[in-house]
């Protein structure tokens, strides 16, 4: 049988984790609401505040990571597709400053 008291000091460290997750995706900030942070979207808004950013704007296929430019006159621009890397898994998804390098091909 486990001591007493231990199964509430690993609650207790896995809320205080779950703190500092909370605090350092929001840059130290607490947060109102539940919020969900991409970290190549941050690079990519850095990079062209001025575009919108949609996620998931269709329902995502199975073992994809793609980002896409639409651009006004309908056509499209692929920035990056995951889907024939791999494996290992992370070569699935690229390093935020590729997909800002591809990003500034397009604009320019």
């Amino acid at each position: 049988m486990a001591p007493r008291g231990r199964k509430r000091k690993a609650e207790a460290a896995m809320v205080a984790t779950t703190e500092k997750r909370e605090k350092l995706a929001n840059g130290g900030e607490g947060v109102e609401e539940a919020t969900i942070v991409i970290e190549h979207c941050q690079a990519l808004r850095l990079e062209a505040p001025e575009l919108p950013v949609k996620v998931n704007p269709a329902k995502p296929r199975r073992g994809s990571f793609e980002v896409t430019l639409l651009r006004p006159d309908g056509s499209s621009a692929e920035l990056w597709t995951g889907i024939k890397k791999g494996p290992p898994r992370k070569l699935k998804f690229p390093e935020p400053q590729e997909v800002v390098e591809e990003l500034k091909k397009y604009l320019s």
